[in-house]
């Protein structure tokens, strides 16, 4: 293999550094608004009322189906139809955020799902509000066990970023991209890419265990 070390550190890594930014500002962009979006879907599933569940619950389901890049293409392409104009970076950022928002509302369903009923009842018998319910006593509950589920989610969020290539996204792989259009050399920037990649994935799993075991040390300070 002919390995060039002065092409990597000349040509390489320049153009492709700024493009790693931009894979993290997408992802974390992207997940909180996954988050917010997974919330809200979550908790309109759980609505009484029926027309609210059904369309979070459809809406759930058809993402959960959708390829993601069907998801960007259609955003990218569709909302000029309507003349609303994004850049393809906030473009990425939001058909990432809707596309994960449904696995984010399952995972937040599951976590509900691990707070005792009595809780529930408890809130009902002190004559809590709906909202001060929600905030109070069933949330704070429930995050300790999502948080492994999500921390996969950031994960796949990473290693989701590269099909923003094809809008033109400039993240570390359209970098890539355009060096071995222009030198014909693919080893260096895609190997590059990939050791970048990895570094993400493990330091966003360090990450998660370092928030779950300081989760579960509140909870077991809590009780």
């Amino acid at each position: 293999m002919d390995w060039r070390w002065d092409f990597t550190f000349d040509t390489v890594m320049p153009r492709i550094l700024p493009g790693l930014w931009v894979t993290i500002e997408v992802t974390f962009l992207s997940f909180a608004l996954s988050l917010f979006l997974g919330l809200f879907l979550m908790i309109a599933k759980r609505s009484k009322i029926r027309a609210l569940s059904l369309i979070a619950g459809e809406f759930i389901e058809f993402m959960r189906g959708m390829p993601l890049l069907v998801v960007i293409f259609f955003l990218f392409f569709m909302l000029p139809e309507v003349d609303i104009f994004l850049a393809p970076f906030w473009t990425g950022v939001l058909a990432m955020g809707i596309y994960n928002a449904a696995p984010a509302a399952e995972i937040m369903r599951g976590g509900l799902q691990a707070v005792p009923k009595g809780q529930w009842e408890a809130a009902h018998v002190l004559n809590y509000s709906t909202f001060r319910t929600w905030r109070h006593i069933i949330l704070p509950q429930a995050i300790g066990p999502v948080v492994p589920g999500l921390g996969n989610l950031l994960i796949l969020a990473f290693k989701e970023t590269p099909l923003l290539s094809f809008v033109a996204v400039p993240e570390m792989l359209d970098a890539a991209k355009r060096i071995t259009s222009e030198t014909y050399r693919f080893t260096e920037p895609l190997t590059v890419v990939g050791i970048l990649f990895l570094i993400l994935s493990l330091g966003s799993a360090l990450l998660i265990r370092l928030v779950e075991r300081h989760m579960l040390r509140e909870y077991h300070h809590a009780k």
